[in-house]
């Protein structure tokens, strides 16, 4: 993801040991008064004058210099109309001139709109289906709207051109089609420079070729389809760090692009490990997607990382930029999130990545857990925020949330591998990554919740309305005791939360109890309904019980109780169930021994009906419009579904 800096900081929590920083590459400074944090939703997903052609392959003819603020040429682009027009839009800034337009020989008449578009009309209606083309040349001086074309100098005094298109800046420098819904299929790059600098970008390098004029023709393809944010170049004085990655399931090409002063020992081992973060990431997710091509890293001057596809561009090389950028190669790049709204598909997964390397490559044990710990503690700095992004919400700032995008994002797929274990979890991730709908595509957050409900035969909708759509964390109350006699434990869990939005958040809880003896057992409590009570044989005098013992859920101020008061007859409690549930026309309380009040209040809180229920009676619901409700009664919460 991109990260610069400016003057507003993010408050973060530091966590990690051995001098790694927390997940270095958030954007963790930014500027309040960039242009784009006022930007409706329409123009940031989908620009609906470009809705009409399919983009297809994209020729770059370029003319750069990294001692100048200037970019001139040619974007030849090859399309599929998708409806009949008389014309085709592209994005473009309008500061940057077009000089013309040609289309099979011929000049087209364009307007350059305030909105930031060409559109260009064509001689004749151009009927669907058909396949074209036309060669857009223009020049211009990039601005700073969207902090995405920066001609620079290192600290060494060399010159630095560098891209970073993220989120909404390829525009500000090449006409292309900016719309979270397409794909260039295929890229050709090329770039003409001063001969002394190396221009580094997406694909493979097809050639180095010396002009005789002093400068220099850097020829890149990319045969794997990209949006138009992950097209970049790095121009410079590059030292070129080249070799071979090999797993045990692939090989392919290693470039590093670097700045002569980190030409050294340090940064030679860090690219060496890369080759352990490749191994572990493709144990984990899948081949790496882009093995026909190369990986490498391209350095720029921006504060942190971003995942250009097949060339990461990075500030500097430490491990843990190197594994969150690399895990964007899967979660960013090959499958890519479907709108702005869903960007924790790219950065909480990424994170989520740095949670796979530190635990496996470079942390201990107790300094992971520590790690974990810091992660909650910056989640519940506050209590509300959703994963997702409303529309309502949606701009700069609130896209590159490290709180939400990043953290809790991450950690809602740490939860979704507590669920249903290591095993399973990868799997479902490795089948994700193949899924041919999916791969090299854009996907939604509903896409990946079905996908998992399908693969796993779980249904994910609760803890998908609760933990990305919805807000806060729970804070837990957990009272037990046990019967001497028989060793039987008893758990009474109930639960608060930290907002209003979600009304329960339903999760298995993981107990570990230690026993006098120095015996232990794991537990796993399946928390759905508040005040629930639990039984566990255990066979051994309990000390101690210690809930979320390795970090599983995200949770704050939780307390687990000893409590030898609880009375005997509240154990009954256990046996209270309501059922049908999922329930199309009526529910009961099964269980009661006298009657009870209860309460149903819709999903926001509005009382929908009150009663009371007699033992096995029914309770019509055969009113109720389809959804999900909350059922209140004896001190506990039940949600139940209305079919």
């Amino acid at each position: 993801m991109k990260y610069f800096y400016t003057f507003v900081l993010f408050s973060l929590t530091f966590g990690l040991i051995d001098a790694q920083s927390q997940n270095i590459d958030r954007k963790a400074l930014i500027d309040s008064e960039r242009q784009a944090a006022t930007r409706s939703t329409l123009d940031v997903n989908v620009n609906p004058n470009t809705l009409n052609y399919d983009l297809q392959y994209v020729r770059l003819d370029l003319d750069m210099d990294p001692t100048q603020q200037f970019v001139s040429g040619t974007m030849t682009s090859h399309f599929k109309m998708l409806a009949n027009s008389n014309n085709i839009y592209f994005d473009l800034a309008n500061n940057m001139g077009v000089s013309m337009v040609k289309y099979h020989g011929q000049n087209l008449t364009f307007q350059q709109r305030s909105t930031d578009e060409i559109k260009i009309n064509f001689p004749a209606e151009i009927t669907a289906q058909s396949i074209d083309s036309l060669a857009i040349t223009y020049s211009g001086v990039p601005d700073a709207s969207e902090d995405a074309f920066s001609a620079s100098y290192t600290s060494s005094g060399d010159p630095v051109l560098a891209t970073l298109s993220e989120p909404f800046g390829a525009k500000e420098w090449w006409p292309t089609k900016q719309s979270m819904n397409d794909k260039i299929e295929k890229m050709d790059i090329k770039v003409t420079a001063p001969a002394q600098y190396t221009v580094g970008s997406n694909g493979k390098l097809m050639s180095e070729t010396i002009l005789g004029n002093g400068k220099k023709l850097t020829y890149w393809q990319t045969n794997y389809p990209i949006p138009a944010y992950l097209f970049a170049l790095g121009i410079s004085n590059y030292t070129k760090l080249n070799s071979t990655i090999t797993t045990t399931g692939s090989s392919f090409p290693f470039l590093n692009y670097v700045y002569p002063s980190y030409a050294n020992s340090n940064t030679q081992a860090n690219l060496n490990w890369t080759t352990s973060c490749m191994q572990t990431f493709e144990d984990s997710f899948g081949l790496y997607p882009y093995r026909n091509e190369k990986y490498g890293h391209m350095q720029f001057n921006w504060g942190g990382g971003m995942e250009h596809a097949t060339m990461t561009s990075l500030v500097n090389f430490s491990q843990d930029l190197i594994a969150h950028e690399l895990a964007h190669q899967w979660f960013g790049d090959k499958l890519t999130c479907g709108a702005w709204n869903d960007i924790w598909l790219n950065e909480g997964f990424a994170t989520m990545g740095e949670y796979v390397i530190y635990e496996k490559l470079l942390m201990t044990p107790s300094g992971f857990q520590n790690y974990l710990a810091s992660e909650m503690d910056y989640i519940t700095s506050a209590p509300d925020g959703s994963v997702y992004i409303p529309d309502s919400d949606l701009n700069f700032n609130r896209i590159f949330n490290g709180r939400l995008s990043y953290t809790k994002g991450g950690y809602a797929l740490r939860m979704i591998k507590w669920i249903l274990g290591d095993p399973q979890f990868y799997a479902a991730l490795k089948a994700y990554q193949s899924n041919p709908p999916f791969e090299y595509n854009y996907v939604k957050t509903t896409d990946f919740r079905n996908f998992l409900t399908s693969y796993t035969g779980k249904d994910f909708t609760e803890f998908f309305n609760d933990w990305i759509f919805g807000e806060g964390y729970p804070i837990y109350q957990i009272r037990w005791t046990q019967n001497t006699s028989t060793k039987k434990l008893t758990f009474r869990v109930g639960q608060t939360r930290s907002s209003s939005k979600v009304s329960f958040f339903e999760m298995p809880l993981p107990i570990k109890v230690s026993g006098s003896g120095g015996q232990t057992a794991y537990f796993v409590l399946n928390h759905t309904a508040n005040n629930q009570y639990f039984t566990q044989d255990v066979g051994f005098d309990v000390t101690s019980v210690v809930f979320n013992y390795e970090n599983q859920i995200v949770t704050k101020g939780s307390t687990v109780t000893k409590d030898n008061s609880l009375a005997v007859n509240d154990f009954n409690k256990e046996k209270l169930n309501v059922y049908p549930n999922p329930a199309k026309s009526f529910i009961k309380i099964a269980g009661l021994e006298k009657s009870t009040d209860y309460e149903i209040f819709s999903i926001d809180g509005k009382l929908i009906k009150k009663g009371t229920a007699n033992p096995d009676s029914e309770i019509s619901i055969s009113t109720f419009v389809k959804g999900t409700y909350i059922l209140k009664f004896n001190d506990q919460s039940v949600k139940i579904i209305k079919e």
